[in-house]
């Protein structure tokens, strides 16, 4: 068609189609991998970290407080970490220690330990969240002066937990290295 319209209009639709195509490409990039939002939030309107890499968290456990069937604190670590993912950041990103003692020291037993202690025959209900922890990457720790002042042993930890000398040393020695510190007492 020579009538001096149909190249336009097709040089229209390919630019169209190209700014159409760069938009979408745009948005899916600055997106990454973040996951959908509640209806009427988009991630125009909500604030992400501009931190992605190299995150350096430690959390001081000291209390024996329950949320959801397990200890409170592992609760929100499991919640950080889906935070996280939420916003395209993979779990190596993030160095995570949760060191506990005193009254929460006993959430780190093995079933058989765990269940002496409380005097149950259900074991541990914390295992399954801190094996997760664990496999997400975090160091689960467990202060030695509490395990030494209730008689237990190395063998009496779930598996993968570290003994640390003592919680408040190992804490500040983590801030002291950067990492951002989320008391739980």
């Amino acid at each position: 068609m020579e009538n001096g319209y149909a190249r336009p209009r097709f040089l229209v639709n390919l630019t169209l189609t190209a700014l159409i195509l760069f938009a979408a490409v745009t948005t899916i990039a600055s997106a990454g991998t973040r996951g959908p939002l509640a209806p009427g939030f988009s991630w125009d309107h909500v604030i992400g970290i501009k931190n992605t890499q190299n995150i350096r968290v430690v959390y001081g456990i000291k209390n024996d407080v329950w949320e959801a069937g397990v200890g409170k604190p592992l609760f929100y670590a499991r919640g950080l970490y889906e935070s996280y993912d939420a916003m395209g950041i993979d779990s190596k990103n993030v160095d995570m220690h949760l060191v506990l003692h005193g009254a929460a020291g006993y959430w780190l037993l093995n079933d058989a330990a765990y269940s002496k202690y409380k005097d149950t025959l259900l074991g541990n209900p914390n295992k399954h969240v801190i094996k997760g922890l664990l496999e997400k990457g975090a160091h689960i720790e467990a202060c030695y002066e509490t395990l030494k002042g209730h008689g237990w042993k190395p063998e009496d930890l779930l598996p993968g937990v570290t003994v640390v000398h003592d919680a408040y040393s190992r804490i500040i020695d983590l801030q002291l290295r950067g990492y951002a510190y989320i008391p739980f007492f």
